[in-house]
């Protein structure tokens, strides 16, 4: 991992700082209008203003590091200018099916045309009730120096299914990916360049909405580019991911073999995986150029259902590991990628919810109804600002900024709440099950 890249290129700190500066004046300006609004003498307001100016300082404060590290990693890839063809070892990608009828084959043609040597495809049917293990099956054989192979299990959940998939996996390398994901081209070849460092155990992708095609969806992509990606890639800088995405990882079979594959004690088996790898001394890094594209819930029962189960899942890992919260044991990365997983799922949805309430509420009580509509404008000037500023990095489409406008207080607080509603039914140990994604078979 080098950090040099502010020091040999000056001028990447510059553009930073000029993509950054707009973002900061307009951060600094709602923080400026919140402290001078007229409380008067009421003391009840006045602890408000101070609510809201602290949550304020962490949102600016939050943004800041997103884009400050993930910028920094960002441009160490960039400063990379090794041959990526010039490191190809045999991989066995592994791809998990469960009902998933609608695209597998769709996916398995994609995989196929993979720009890469050699490299063999495992299907692995987890007891499909429908027509996956037969339409897979109907593609099985040797295409040149690709084999694909498909094999069938009983029925027991994702992470049973790839374990299964590492066991019979051929090769040194595995691709761990979902059933309704699309690969790019040279994902390979981007992230298996990776492992000429001895160190690193495992390689993240960068995961992009593939079906774009109402609100709910389109503001999922552009969540995943501003936050999910913008937190993963600032905390890869640290060689310290905190969660390998489902839809793409690329890990060294003996390592996972070793450590004992997935655990299935949790509805977030890549979260919990991500924490076992870190915690046993092996890096983590991640490469925007691995390019994954998947399915996302298209309508809004299915997305909260999603991340109801996400949140649980998450805090179900974390739950594993509560002791590492009061010391850095396992190191100062590890530790800041394990206390951020706490911050980002049960910390900041309830703080984001409560400042967005106490911003209103306490704007309306204060007499000063007409500026919520200014502090509105300057909200939502920083999102897009943000927002710009991310879509430009990744190179993404730029008519994803304008859903930044109704994005905090429409989707991300609604999210939020699910979140929060998640995570008191987990410390209430509510009874909960997997909640299958119908498929649109849009990939």
């Amino acid at each position: 991992m080098t950090h040099a890249a502010t020091t040999k290129h000056p001028n990447y700190f510059v553009t930073f700082l000029a993509g950054l500066s707009p973002i900061l004046a307009i951060g600094g300006t709602i923080y400026y209008f919140v402290s001078k609004a007229p409380v008067e003498t009421d003391p009840a307001l006045r602890i408000a203003i101070r609510l809201i100016m602290t949550f304020l300082i962490i949102l600016i404060i939050r943004y800041f590091c997103i884009l400050w590290f993930g910028y920094l990693k960002h441009i160490e890839e960039k400063l990379d200018d090794s041959d990526i063809s010039d490191f190809a070892p045999p991989v066995t990608i592994l791809v998990p099916a469960y009902n998933e009828g609608p695209v597998i084959q769709s996916a398995l043609r994609y995989l196929l045309d993979l720009n890469y040597p050699a490299y063999e495809i495992l299907v692995i049917d987890d007891g499909s009730s429908d027509d996956t293990y037969a339409l897979a099956s109907a593609m099985e054989g040797r295409y040149g120096d690709v084999t694909l192979r498909v094999v069938s299990k009983k029925n027991a959940g994702k992470a049973n299914a790839l374990n299964t998939g590492i066991s019979l996996a051929r090769n040194p390398f595995v691709v761990c990916m979902d059933g309704d994901t699309r690969l790019s081209r040279d994902v390979l070849y981007y992230g298996m360049r990776h492992f000429r460092d001895p160190r690193i155990g495992a390689v993240s992708g960068n995961v992009k909405v593939s079906n774009r095609v109402n609100l709910w969806t389109k503001l999922q992509a552009l969540e995943y580019i501003v936050f999910m990606n913008g937190i993963h890639r600032a905390m890869a800088y640290f060689d310290a991911p905190n969660i390998i995405p489902g839809p793409l990882g690329i890990f060294r079979r003996d390592m996972m073999i070793e450590l004992g594959g997935y655990d299935t004690d949790t509805y977030a088996e890549d979260c919990d995986l991500t924490l076992k790898i870190l915690s046993s001394g092996w890096h983590i890094t991640t490469d925007d150029r691995a390019l994954a594209y998947t399915e996302v819930p298209e309508h809004l029962l299915d997305l909260i259902k999603q991340r109801y189960r996400w949140t649980r899942g998450i805090l179900q890992a974390l739950r594993k590991r509560t002791s590492w919260l009061a010391w850095p044991k396992m190191g100062l990365p590890v530790w800041i990628g394990y206390v951020s997983l706490y911050f980002e799922g049960m910390i900041w949805p309830p703080l984001n919810v409560a400042g967005n309430l106490f911003f209103a509420i306490t704007a309306l009580r204060a007499g000063v109804a007409s500026h919520v509509f200014y502090w509105w404008v300057l909200f939502t000037l920083l999102d897009i600002g943000t927002a710009l500023f991310m879509i430009m990095m990744e190179e993404e489409d730029l008519s994803l900024a304008p859903y930044a406008a109704i994005s905090r207080f429409f989707f991300i607080s609604l999210i939020d709440v699910s979140k929060v509603l998640a995570t008191v039914e987990e410390f209430l140990n509510v009874e909960m099950n997997w909640g299958k994604l119908d498929r649109a078979g849009r990939i």
